[in-house]
């Protein structure tokens, strides 16, 4: 990987194939969360900043050949993005690590998920037809429906999987044909910057992906109210995807969102039936719930568990919880890191707080930990939390806590199982876990999430579909319709033997 460490400093801006400091000068600190210390600086960016990007992208997508670059060429040059990013594995899995507070090996499966995104979308444009022939019932008039890049694409990505998530918008956008300005998030930008100069060094010409470092309320705010933006895509809180919806309204711009979860972890008594059953629903609900700290917005926080079982379930889940392994991500042994930011493990704590006043029964957790040679008392440390004997009411049920907070609710029939796991106004993942395969049929088809896994919890395919109902979002990412989603559909009508109408005398 490129070493930026002298320019890294305070030029993380990317516009017209430059790097640029703040049009302010004005920087910020990049902390890990693992002990709180400054380990970057980045430039932080304002409106002029992103408007400067947008004008770069527009140029470029005006006036410059990326737009019109054969699809085998902008498929070769994706997949020698992906061969870079295997090249480089090792150190952006570490720098994701740090800047996000994962566990290293965490971070390098997240550099091969970006790799493969990559590949999926090369693929995918370079075996395309190249239009769909719509019959016009004449043999004189020729009739297709092409696909064109939507223009200028502003990118906004979260910090919980900043490169992962960046490569979702990023690979489908550029192999559409598209120019773009990417906003990572303000703690979590140095993976995006690193991909930067890997397009870059793939061959991508200047001006087609360009970057701004800087806060969601001025930087992101501009670029998706920006007129000369055509297309907004936004992953992150509820909160702010309404805001950017609301900014995007006026330039009737396309909006895709990607936004919260409150993910349903629905385990039948049948499931547990046997000890191997039993270790495999119990070790997925860990997972579901743990994986980097409970920051994943499909995170399996609701476990929904028959009632014949929930006991022993329970009692297991909660003593293997207490001996989850924290600290630093990149220390050996370590199997769950901090929280992103001390901002986030304060909402944790209060959510917690609140919970245990509304009467919930704490199994595990529900404190910081104490200090250890594996993790400093500055980092943001928060043990993982099971919450027994919760209820709808509750704000930890209902709303999206993003931390290692697992909360546990039951039920007695399979009805009662469905209605819990729909009542939520998220709609963007769950799971049932049976061995009956005709329930296992019925409950996935009537649940109202995105994505239902069965016997399983996490995976994701990069040719299938990735998105939510109700307050999850709008629009898809990653498979074909996330291709799309960068597209615009042009329907081109050819007369082969035009002759005059005469509607109108003269």
């Amino acid at each position: 990987m490129a070493d930026r460490t002298e320019r890294q400093a305070r030029a993380t801006i990317h516009a017209g194939g430059e790097w640029l400091e703040a049009g302010s000068g004005a920087t910020r600190e990049i902390l890990d969360p693992a002990d709180a210390r400054p380990f970057a600086v980045v430039a932080e960016g304002a409106e002029k900043d992103a408007e400067r990007a947008v004008a770069a992208a527009r140029q470029a997508f005006d006036h410059g050949p990326w737009p019109g670059t054969p699809v085998g060429e902008r498929a070769a040059l994706l997949r020698r993005v992906a061969d870079l990013l295997v090249r480089d594995r090792e150190e952006l899995g570490l720098l994701e690590s740090r800047d996000a507070g994962k566990t290293a090996e965490e971070g390098r499966i997240d550099i091969d998920c970006v790799a493969d995104a990559f590949r999926y979308f090369a693929d995918l444009v370079a075996s395309e037809a190249p239009g769909r022939v719509v019959d016009a019932g004449s043999a004189d008039v020729h009739s297709v429906v092409v696909h064109e890049p939507v223009g200028v694409c502003a990118l906004i990505t979260p910090w919980n999987y900043p490169l992962l998530q960046a490569s979702w918008k990023i690979a489908p956008a550029l192999a559409a044909g598209n120019t773009f300005v990417i906003k990572p998030s303000e703690i979590t930008p140095m993976t995006t910057i690193a991909l930067i100069d890997l397009l870059t060094e793939a061959g991508l010409p200047a001006g087609v992906a360009n970057l701004v470092t800087g806060p969601g309320h001025t930087v992101g705010a501009r670029l998706a109210e920006h007129p000369d933006v055509d297309l907004v895509s936004f992953t992150g809180g509820l909160a702010s995807g309404t805001k950017v919806a609301q900014a995007a309204a006026p330039t009737v711009k396309k909006v895709a969102l990607e936004l919260g979860g409150k993910n349903p972890n629905v385990v039948f008594a049948d499931a547990c039936v046997t000890e191997e059953g039993f270790d495999t629903a119990v070790d997925q609900a860990l997972n579901a719930a743990f994986i980097h700290s409970g920051q994943v917005c499909s995170a399996g926080a609701r476990l929904i568990i028959e009632e014949s079982v929930r006991e022993r379930f329970v009692a297991e889940l909660a003593r293997r919880a207490a001996r989850i392994r924290l600290g630093r991500g990149t220390a050996e042994g370590v199997e769950c890191g901090p929280l992103v930011s001390e901002q986030q493990r304060a909402k944790v704590e209060a959510y917690v707080r609140s919970a245990l006043e509304e009467g919930a029964v704490l199994r595990a957790g529900g404190k910081r930990p104490e200090p250890s040679a594996e993790r400093t008392a500055t980092g943001y440390f928060y043990e993982p939390t099971v919450l027994d004997q919760c209820h709808r009411e509750m704000r930890v049920v209902r709303e999206e806590v993003f931390g290692p907070v697992l909360t546990v609710e039951t039920f007695r029939t399979e009805n009662e199982a469905v209605a819990l796991a729909n009542d939520t106004e998220y709609g963007l993942a769950g799971a049932v876990w049976t061995t009956d395969a005709g329930r296992a049929r019925r409950v996935a088809g009537r649940l109202r999430h995105g994505t239902v896994w069965i016997n399983d919890f996490h995976p994701y395919l990069p040719q299938a579909e990735w998105g939510g109902f109700g307050k999850s979002g709008v629009g898809r990412e990653l498979g074909p319709a996330g291709l799309a989603e960068y597209r615009e559909t042009k329907h081109v009508y050819q007369n082969l033997a035009p002759k005059p109408v005469r509607w109108f005398a003269g």
